[in-house]
């Protein structure tokens, strides 16, 4: 994809998984329908445990509590694959078992626990400035949105689109089996851009495992990385990023967590590289 612009999430997950002096010790738990991705705090290489269609809430819990058992932590983030409100699964998950809208995560992990939707968790991860819309091109289609820091979880794929169908209809897994590659991204490219117009984004982040299969992006469409929902549940316990409105995370200060800001703008900081199995690396933009 030589037109679009890619966002690195090697040298931001490493720097951020660090974290600052005095700061909790972060498990984070990215929940997908095909499997659960783990990072901590001062580790280097996320683990990965299968899920599916018959993995409970409290399988989840157990399975991750033993694939991290020689790790440290305080607290835990949680990237869920469905809706989430004040902190909790509103629905249970579509490709997963049950139990997770009754589930007590802080009981069953021992620790402190904040849940967002894992596109929202994703789409802060990948916020540099401005106000930035984030879609996740998966079997679905999650949709966030950052404006100046302040991050709102949207679900926008339901929305009406054509013929009587949705969003989520035309540019999801169904759209691309139903309407073949090229008519596909003609869908994405529509949406996106009617998306954008409508929200008044300053630029879009398009992740999700389908992601790959776009090519000839506008400059203003920029391809994520899924790591980056790791550097988003880090940001989930920073304090700059603290905020007491449930369902929303706030930036404070005049950079986003990170980044800094010289005067001219932010930009990203040099990190080292970060060494995870199959990651997807890329250049970020400089601001």
């Amino acid at each position: 994809m030589p037109e679009a612009k890619k966002i690195e999430a090697t040298k931001r997950t490493q720097r951020e998984r660090k974290g600052p002096l005095h700061s909790p010790r972060v498990l984070v738990v990215d929940v997908g329908g095909t499997n659960v991705k783990v990072l901590a705090t001062g580790q280097a290489v996320s683990r990965k445990i299968p899920s599916g269609p018959t993995m409970t809430a409290r399988g989840m819990v157990d399975s991750v509590k033993q694939a991290t058992a020689d790790w440290t932590y305080d607290v835990v983030s949680i990237g869920y694959p469905g809706p989430v409100r004040d902190g909790r699964p509103e629905v249970e998950p579509k490709n997963l078992a049950g139990g997770w809208v009754k589930c007590n995560f802080q009981q069953a992990f021992g620790a402190p626990v904040k849940m967002i939707n894992d596109a929202a968790m994703q789409a802060l991860g990948s916020y540099e400035c401005g106000r930035m819309l984030f879609l996740g091109l998966g079997t679905g289609l999650g949709s966030a949105l950052i404006t100046d820091g302040v991050l709102v979880p949207m679900e926008l794929a339901h929305l009406r689109y054509r013929k009587g169908g949705t969003y989520e209809d035309f540019i999801g897994l169904r759209g691309l089996e139903q309407y073949g590659k090229n008519k596909w991204r003609r869908y994405v490219l529509d949406v996106v851009s009617a998306l954008r117009d409508a929200l008044q984004a300053d630029y879009v982040v398009l992740g999700g495992g389908n992601v790959k299969r776009l090519s000839e992006l506008p400059a203003w469409i920029r391809v994520g990385n899924n790591d980056l929902a790791f550097v988003g549940g880090f940001r989930l316990w920073e304090e700059a990023w603290k905020d007491e409105r449930p369902g929303c995370v706030v930036r404070r200060g005049g950079a986003a967590a990170g980044n800094r800001d010289d005067g001219q703008g932010i930009r990203p900081i040099e990190g080292e590289p970060f060494k995870k199995e199959q990651v997807w690396t890329s250049r970020i933009r400089k601001l």
